[in-house]
């Protein structure tokens, strides 16, 4: 034969039922999906004091929901504060729903070959926005986003598309923490709402 393949094709004894395993998942997920919540409400959606902020996730793929491909959670920035800054490959829209303020956006040029790397152009672009606003973040921009308002909160509702790192793509890196990071700590509503009583009272 023409190709050495065929000296070396029957070698090997393992075994997998990764498609019989596909076919069942196939098969059943009218019934899993019956047991996966089409609602989700407030008492039910996770805190997270994470880097880029102050976080209630409003669905993820831990949540145990019926949504396959999309990730979201509400942004709460203090009274004249800051998220934390970073940059991910997948791109990203968030409504405000709360508050005025503005984003700093860095497009960054990126070069694949057998690695991957970026680098941050010179430009910092500024977007102001203010409630009813939806805001765009492009692919691999850095970006942190500024509550303008002294005395109240910016709430944000963030998606991204999970597909990104189902395919191995989840390219984040954080590149400064929000003010009121602290490692480790975990947070609720009381906690949330002492903080923004604090800084406007500051």
């Amino acid at each position: 034969m023409a190709w050495q393949e065929s000296k070396f094709w029957l070698d090997g004894s393992e075994n997998m039922l990764k498609y019989q395993e596909t076919l069942h998942e196939a098969l059943t997920a009218d019934e899993r999906n019956s047991k996966r919540k089409k609602v989700v409400h407030p008492n039910e959606m996770p805190w997270e004091l994470a880097p880029q902020g102050i976080l209630k996730h409003l669905i993820n793929e831990q949540m145990n929901t019926r949504m396959e491909t999309v990730d979201a959670y509400m942004q709460i920035i203090p009274p004249g504060s800051r998220s934390g800054k970073h940059r991910h490959l997948a791109e990203e829209c968030l409504y405000v729903l709360e508050g005025y303020g503005y984003d700093l956006h860095q497009d960054c040029d990126v070069e694949i070959t057998d690695t991957y790397h970026w680098k941050a152009q010179d430009e910092v672009k500024k977007f102001e926005w203010e409630a009813g606003d939806v805001v765009y973040v492009p692919p691999n921009t850095i970006h942190q986003h500024f509550n303008g308002d002294p005395d109240r909160p910016a709430r944000l509702i963030s998606a991204t598309n999970r597909v990104y790192s189902m395919c191995g793509l989840n390219d984040l890196e954080q590149l400064e923490n929000a003010p009121e990071y602290i490692p480790d700590t975990n947070i609720d509503a009381e906690w949330v709402r002492k903080l923004i009583a604090e800084k406007v009272n500051a």
